[in-house]
């Protein structure tokens, strides 16, 4: 069967550019791959024909000899393509191979990583850091102002972060052109990997920075003023752009990333907005009420009304005494529980009245009459 022209293969006509030419034939590469056509038998042969075209016509000087002599260009020794008498076609030239890799990259290169034509991005961003700052309660109510110290890799100043001695701009690398990557052909197919030379950046520094070593950075400690608001709590977490490492040549710098811890305090717990605090009391004021006076966040003092006959763990509430919401929202209530006491080390004297008082108060103990008659009553059960 005479063979098709190379130019209606491609679907392009005599005058197409090499542009063109490279387009039209990825499209058809593309199209007849024998990986996409698994149920077309004749895809294979068609996919031959589209390379066999492509390498006669990407080229140059072979293109100019088959655009004169047609076919018969690379027929009995005119001038010649691949072995075989074709241009590039399955018989295991090393034109194919490059041919092949071209489509095989607009197929799969999104898979394997790797882009075609134009260097890497040289440039990358900071890392971030984490600061834990331990504030107390007080501060957490009122919201504080804390200076810190980070260590972090800020901008050799001495290279203005490029790595070269006097801030000279680094150069291609010689090894991969600035790609980043080199390429390796194991048959058919085009293989990357990280360039040696560079690590992978396009770009090497010939007279590195005797102040960084050529790293473009330089380990400081950093002072930061940091505004803490009111109503933190331990977990909340403060986020300082751009204050976290610098990035590698001319790239953005990463962020500060602030985690407060709010300490324990000897007086007041707290949940969310609301403060706990436990006051002890004397039996004495318990059963017969009273005031007590208690302190507040704020450094204040409340007097709290004792009711008579309070037992342990009642609790009062006063309103706006606890810590205010983050981001406004107004504020906590403070709630107060009582603990009753029973004294201890007493005096004979004491004793004597503490006895004399408990003859005269069985009926004064409703919950404990109570108790006892269920007792009693349990025991009468068992017995029956």
């Amino acid at each position: 069967m005479a063979k098709r022209d190379f130019y209606d293969v491609l679907g392009v006509n005599r005058q197409a550019t090499a542009e063109e030419i490279k387009k039209a034939y990825r499209k058809k590469a593309k199209e007849l791959h024998p990986d996409r056509n698994a149920d077309n038998p004749e895809a294979e042969a068609q996919f031959k024909e589209v390379n066999e075209a492509y390498e006669a016509l990407k080229d140059p000087e072979k293109k100019a000899a088959y655009d004169r002599f047609g076919h018969a260009a690379f027929d009995g020794g005119m001038g010649g393509g691949g072995r075989g008498g074709h241009p590039g076609g399955f018989g295991g030239s090393g034109d194919f191979a490059s041919a092949f890799s071209d489509v095989f990259e607009d197929l799969f290169g999104d898979f394997m990583g790797g882009a075609r034509g134009g260097a890497r991005a040289r440039a990358s961003r900071g890392s971030d850091l984490r600061y834990n700052l331990r504030i107390t309660l007080e501060e957490a109510f009122t919201g504080t102002r804390k200076t810190i110290r980070v260590p972090r890799l800020s901008v050799c100043e001495a290279c203005n972060g490029s790595g070269a001695e006097g801030g000279a701009e680094p150069v291609t690398c010689p090894t991969c052109s600035g790609m980043g990557k080199v390429r390796a052909q194991q048959g058919f197919f085009t293989v990357e990997r990280t360039c040696p030379t560079c690590g992978g950046s396009g770009q090497i520094v010939k007279n590195p920075c005797k102040a960084c070593s050529g790293a473009g950075r330089v380990e400081k400690e950093a002072s930061l003023s940091v505004n803490i608001p009111a109503g933190v709590e331990t977990g909340t977490r403060i986020r300082l752009s751009g204050e976290g490492e610098a990035g590698l040549r001319g790239g953005p710098p990463g962020d500060l990333y602030i985690f407060v811890n709010v300490a324990d305090h000897p007086i007041f717990k707290r949940d969310d907005v609301t403060l706990y605090c436990r006051v002890p009391v004397s039996m004495a004021r318990a059963a017969l009420g009273g005031e007590v006076e208690v302190p507040t966040i704020d450094g204040g003092r409340s007097r709290v009304k004792v009711p008579a006959g309070s037992q342990s763990g009642r609790q009062m509430r006063l309103r706006g005494k606890g810590m205010p919401a983050l981001r406004g929202g107004g504020q906590g209530d403070m709630l107060i529980e009582l603990a009753v006491e029973t004294p201890v080390n007493l005096t004979t004297k004491q004793k004597e009245l503490l006895a004399e008082f408990e003859n005269l108060s069985a009926e004064n103990n409703p919950e404990s009459s109570s108790f006892f008659d269920k007792v009693k009553g349990f025991w009468d059960g068992m017995k029956g």
